[in-house]
């Protein structure tokens, strides 16, 4: 790794341990539009301030993609969720739950369906829509650090949202006023410690310029505990849906364009609304079908061992996900307690 160029040096903080100090940072990897450094003292890597200042999460989402996900199955987007809730029941099994990042709101309809008591807050304007017109969810559009503390949660849940947070510490703090004592807070995030992450390297796809945080194990548990919390089980996860849409059709799209042009540059071309209808498209079969497949998904979930992951990964067709009971993955669910 190289020393940090005085540019990226500006305003620079690292989230987990508080470093300031410019020469306690290293540049791990150059992209043409974005950097990720290294912090010294706890290993931390990030996208500084410097690029990060070109990003606004508002309107991610346009009406386009919206479209798509009207065109979707929300019964098998439900079923992904409860794999979810899995997890979530060994620690809690009802009570008050909040959804932060609620997206298009399918965790939320599932965690309904399944008893719990449920909010959610959403800053995206098309997602936000859909959650309370199509789905009739109790979802707010509003910011979180502006959010009533008086109100207290047994579950906290956050799916692909710290990873986006420049302050993710001061996020961390308002969750943690927002926590019960002795309730959890469950989070997922892409894992720069996974074995993809580390075969891929600054190629690797959850790696880009709307991903500020990259968290191993041992830096999410060191966050999660200077805000009160104690970190209770780690369990890597892979999601096919991330394969079907950032995987497997870039590499199709390579396949049926020009022989020079490779996935990654592929990838770029994509816009979100395609990679939700190729996923319509694939998940679009009768009822029976999609009952099936998920009973054969969770025999696989529960017994999957590496050299099989990888052989699943390629059987693409007769699998919607998988989170691996094994820690094989290339994001990691976190169990966190609020300490009382």
């Amino acid at each position: 790794m190289q020393a940090l160029p005085s540019l990226l040096a500006e305003d620079i903080k690292c989230c987990v341990c508080s470093n300031t100090d410019p020469n306690q940072f290293q540049l791990k990897y150059q992209k043409e539009n974005y950097a990720v450094v290294t912090c010294n003292k706890c290993s931390l890597h990030f996208i500084p301030p410097y690029y990060r200042k070109r990003i606004e999460y508002t309107q991610y989402k346009n009406a386009d993609v919206t479209a798509a996900v009207r065109q979707g199955n929300n019964w098998v987007k439900v079923q992904r969720h409860k794999l979810r809730f899995r997890f979530i029941q060994k620690f809690v099994k009802s009570g008050k739950l909040f959804d932060l990042g609620a997206g298009w709101g399918h965790f939320m309809l599932a965690g309904k369906e399944l008893g719990y008591d449920v909010y959610g807050i959403e800053i995206a304007e098309q997602p936000y829509q859909y959650c309370v017109n199509d789905l009739k969810l109790p979802v707010d559009h509003i910011d979180f650090f502006k959010m009533d503390e008086s109100k207290k949660f047994d579950v906290i849940t956050m799916w692909d949202v710290l990873e986006h947070i420049d302050k993710a510490d001061e996020f961390l703090e308002k969750c943690s006023k927002l926590n019960k004592p002795g309730s959890y807070l469950f989070l997922q995030v892409p894992q720069i410690d996974s074995y993809f992450a580390k075969k891929h390297k600054d190629n690797w796809k959850m790696m880009g310029l709307d991903h500020v945080n990259y968290f191993g194990k041992e830096t999410i548990t060191k966050i999660l505990a200077n805000h009160g919390y104690e970190v209770v089980k780690i369990k890597s996860s892979f999601e096919i849906k991330l394969f079907i849409m950032y995987t497997l059709l870039p590499f199709i799209k390579k396949m049926k364009g020009s022989k020079k042009q490779t996935v990654s540059e592929a990838n770029k071309t994509i816009q979100a609304s395609e990679r939700q209808q190729y996923f319509n498209k694939l998940t679009k079969k009768p009822m029976w079908q999609l009952k099936l497949f998920v009973f054969i998904h969770n025999i696989i979930y529960n017994t999957l061992s590496m050299w099989q992951l990888k052989l699943f990964v390629f059987i693409h067709n007769i699998i919607y996900n998988t989170l691996s009971a094994l820690n094989i993955g290339e994001e990691m669910m976190v169990a966190a307690r609020r300490k009382t």
